[in-house]
């Protein structure tokens, strides 16, 4: 949740400049008719205790609470979505920790505006009282910017708390990470949000004018945004309704948050990778979940075809040989009648591709023929195998000893195709689930007649 910069004595200015000295005299003398402030910034706990949905942070034994009572309070990165407390909780730390708090945005802050920072804090550790210094988005700092964090926080002139909503591991650097303890905060979830609404409740003296079941839908709406559900309280009680509002009618009236997706960013890669293992466990019910999260949060449906028909050349293999081919077909629907025709194809290969028996057999043969192939380098395949157009292929034994296997008994010569000093080797080793339990069955009976054809035996061998 948004907070106000504190400022210090003398300090007056913060990074951007004095909070009044752009506005009329006229205008500043009003302070008796000044905007009450909204909900949630009203709402904003004034103890640790009272901030909901982060217990495994600041409950009794919370990594945060365990780290106050030692009296150490380490540099921090607060990772969570938005309005889940990551501001409220690093001003109460510094009031807890008896830290000065400053706060800057890395979307408006460059290089001179962390010296100034960095140089008050100095100032301020003169008078033995150190600095706890917020960074909102602190994932927007180039690498260099960041780098210019360590320093200070190695010699204690600043206690960091960084917020983000991107995975630390990608958007920050490996150095500033060392020195940092990441938190994860939650989304809020449905009894976090009921405590907010009751709160807020409280400090109207209003009861919501919502149904049972439009109190849950709110909840729903506000998905695991604190800030945002308050703000749709401010709405609800500003409407003139003369019964309680149901979830129609509250849909109607109020906007739907957006839902949390990036196409390009970590929780892109998270979806995808939910859609990929419901699949991969054959579950279709909640892989039609994923790939409509995908959807609905603004993904490209080609992308999608991409991926699932990777899926099916990787996860199901020849345990159901029609899956890649349906892959295929539903891509060609999709690009014959676009959105939202075409999504339905691809829902039928989500079902489809959930339901079917999985092999990775083709996957795991295909790594392994790859790394025998570079061990092995440029040996030359048999000579028997090799055509051999002209007469001097032929007398120096190009396709001398060749057998023609629809010649052979069964249609089975069992001749050795691999290269001459090279060990066979079984690269393909399918299941039995699905069609490869017909395909197992077919490779184990020709290996037993490769078997008693390479020592002499009946040549031969029933299935």
């Amino acid at each position: 949740m948004a907070a106000r910069r504190e400022t210090s004595p003398g300090q007056g200015d913060d990074l951007f400049g004095s909070p009044t000295q752009d506005i009329p005299k006229s205008a500043r003398n009003a302070g008796a008719h000044a905007p009450t402030p909204p909900l949630a910034d009203r709402l904003r706990p004034a103890r640790l205790e009272d901030v909901v949905g982060q217990d495994q942070l600041l409950g009794p034994n919370g990594a945060l609470t365990l780290m106050l009572e030692r009296g150490s309070l380490a540099s921090l990165i607060l990772w969570g979505g938005p309005g889940v407390g990551k501001t409220t909780i690093a001003r109460l730390l510094a009031k807890a920790a008896n830290l000065r708090f400053t706060q800057i945005s890395a979307v408006f802050s460059g290089v001179a505006d962390l010296k100034k920072v960095f140089e008050e804090a100095r100032a301020y550790a003169q008078t033995g009282r150190g600095t706890l210094l917020f960074v909102d988005e602190i994932h927007r700092f180039n690498r260099a910017q960041q780098d210019g964090f360590l320093p200070v926080v190695e010699d204690g002139t600043i206690v960091l708390v960084g917020a983000t909503t991107e995975n630390p591991s990608f958007a920050l650097n490996s150095a500033l990470l060392s020195r940092c303890q990441v938190m994860v905060l939650r989304r809020l979830d449905d009894p976090a949000l009921e405590a907010l609404l009751v709160r807020a409740e409280e400090e109207t003296g209003r009861t919501l004018p919502l149904t049972e079941a439009g109190r849950a839908t709110l909840r729903a709406m506000a998905d695991g945004d604190g800030r945002y559900l308050l703000n749709m309280v401010e709405q609800i009680l500003s409407l003139k309704t003369a019964k309680p509002l149901d979830p129609q009618e509250l849909a109607r009236l109020l906007a739907k948050r957006a839902v949390l997706y990036d196409k390009d960013r970590e929780e892109h890669y998270n979806l995808i990778s939910a859609l990929h293992k419901s699949l991969r466990g054959s579950d279709p019910d909640a892989a039609l979940y994923w790939f409509a999260r995908m959807l609905e949060g603004g993904e490209d449906p080609r992308y999608l075809a991409r991926r699932l028909t990777r899926f099916a050349a990787e996860d199901v293999g020849m345990a159901d040989p029609s899956a890649l081919p349906l892959a295929i077909a539903a891509w060609e629907t999709y690009e014959r009648l676009g959105s939202p025709e075409g999504e339905l194809a691809l829902a039928q290969l989500v079902v489809h591709l959930g339901t079917a028996p999985k092999s990775n057999a083709v996957y795991k043969a295909y790594g392994a023929a790859r790394r025998a192939a570079k061990a092995t380098g440029s040996l030359m395949p048999p000579a028997h195998i090799l055509n051999a157009p002209t007469k001097l292929m032929q007398d120096i034994g190009y396709g001398d000893g060749y057998q023609y296997d629809h010649d052979a008994e069964e249609g089975f010569s069992g001749q050795n195709y691999f290269p001459d000093g090279m060990k066979r080797q079984r690269f393909y080793n399918p299941t039995g689930r699905g069609y490869e339990h017909e395909v197992r069955r077919r490779l184990d009976t020709w290996a037993k007649m490769r078997a008693s054809r390479a020592t002499g035996g009946p040549s031969r061998t029933g299935p």
